[in-house]
């Protein structure tokens, strides 16, 4: 069952140990930009660690990591490229703090961001992946607000391209929030078998949330944490994700396309309302059409770019 918006309650009781997982491959200098801001916005404020994986990198990453003090940090070195699944996975494995951050490497961390997701986390009952905010730095709008699905079956974001006033209120509860920065405990990402690694570099995030989702916890995106994502920065990003969009769709179709059909037809138009050269006459119709209820159920459109995309490949269910 998909949840409704609640506010979450107060913080409560001492902190746990925090272990941030970090997955790199190549760009150091956006691994160098992460790490500085993250020690200064938790400079003082909890007890934690730091585990970078590096995922076969071969821009000096592999020999700046090995500089690093041993005091916060912890390195895992893959002689070849994993994915990020795989890398986060090993990442878990041997943390020691009670809860999981997990951290793209591409992350410029602001200010106050730590202390919102964490207050969520530990007094939501039956708390699951808890996300937040994420701002797109050359535009300084909204590229993550919370998961929602598209007419095809597909992930999205909410309030994708929005100014972050669009953003009203605390939080609300998602159906699912990207992995680039959330919060877990350690136990439950464990409890699951982490990601599923047969996804590669897309869609273990969501996957994640689903199966969580069926077994009763909650997720939540929490408005008051704000940070900046260089969104998929590092090179192969995308080479997967034809093979991720079948596997997904394989998988959960049958629920995320029908989630879309009350989804997708807002964030449609909102998401392209300040670049409406990029609107698609069909697709603009049929949403305005739904928006209106005059139309409903599965369109024809749609489920012919998901058989396209379940025929490209036959990922295993």
């Amino acid at each position: 069952m998909r949840q409704q918006q609640q506010k979450p309650r107060g913080i409560h009781g001492p902190p746990p140990k925090l272990s941030l997982l970090m997955a790199v491959y190549n760009r150091l200098d956006l691994t160098r930009l992460c790490l500085l801001t993250l020690e200064n916005s938790l400079a003082g404020m909890i007890d934690y660690e730091v585990i970078i994986v590096d995922d076969g990198s071969t821009d000096g990453t592999h020999d700046w990591l090995c500089t690093l003090p041993s005091s916060h940090h912890t390195v895992i070195l893959n002689e070849r490229n994993l994915g990020y699944a795989t890398s986060n996975n090993l990442g878990a494995q041997i943390a020691t703090g009670d809860i999981l951050c997990l951290l793209n490497n591409d992350l410029t961390l602001t200010a106050g961001w730590y202390k919102p997701m964490y207050a969520t986390l530990v007094d939501i009952d039956r708390a699951g992946i808890i996300g937040n905010i994420q701002l797109q730095p050359a535009t300084n709008r909204i590229d993550h607000a919370g998961g929602c699905f598209d007419l095809i079956g597909l992930p999205d974001h909410r309030l994708k391209g929005r100014p972050l006033s669009a953003a009203r209120g605390p939080g609300r509860f998602s159906t699912a929030v990207t992995a680039a920065c959330c919060m877990i405990r350690r136990d439950l990402f464990l409890s699951v078998g982490g990601f599923d690694e047969r996804y590669r570099n897309g869609c273990e995030d969501v996957d994640l949330c689903l199966r969580l989702g069926q077994k009763g916890y909650r997720h939540w995106v929490d408005y008051r944490s704000v940070v900046y994502h260089h969104v998929s920065a590092s090179p192969g990003r995308k080479d997967h994700d034809l093979q991720n969009q079948a596997l997904f769709l394989q998988r959960w179709g049958h629920l995320t396309s029908k989630w879309g059909q009350k989804d997708w037809p807002g964030n449609y138009l909102s998401k392209h309302l300040h670049n409406p050269t990029r609107l698609n006459g069909t697709k603009t119709l049929d949403a305005i059409l739904r928006l209106l209820r005059l139309k409903h159920g599965d369109s024809k459109w749609a489920a012919q770019m998901r058989q396209r995309i379940m025929a490209a490949v036959s990922p295993p269910v």
